[in-house]
């Protein structure tokens, strides 16, 4: 019964994060790599078949298993993410809420620079 549950939900979360290719709003890597954990516990065929799809490869292998994340990438991820936090930044009307965003962004910004530039 536990492997079909996580099959299951390892179906839902791939389709999520491939859906999340194209959509801004759905992040691709937490999505995959909850797939990956999914099937790496419930099927060797569905794990196996997850590691080599050439978009776990691109978005979770080279960006962030292997380090490989080139700067253009950096920039169009950082982007979106100014683009995803600036629409409540500009429908809420609360200092306390754009303050909060801008760190948010400020903290994304710090954390991809020490994890993919830093010891290079």
């Amino acid at each position: 019964m536990k492997k079909i549950i996580f099959i299951t939900l390892g179906y839902l979360s791939f389709f999520l994060g491939t859906v999340g290719i194209f959509l801004p709003v759905l992040p691709t890597v937490p999505f995959y790599l909850l797939t990956a954990y999914l099937w790496f516990n419930s099927s060797d065929k569905l794990h196996n078949y997850l590691v080599n799809n050439r978009y776990y490869k691109q978005y979770i292998q080279e960006a962030f298993l292997k380090k490989k994340l080139t700067l253009k990438k950096l920039i169009k991820i950082l982007i979106f993410l100014f683009i995803l936090l600036a629409i409540p930044a500009v429908l809420v009307n609360s200092l306390h809420v754009r303050m909060m965003l801008c760190f948010v962004y400020i903290a994304h910004v710090i954390g991809f620079y020490i994890y993919f530039y830093r010891n290079k």
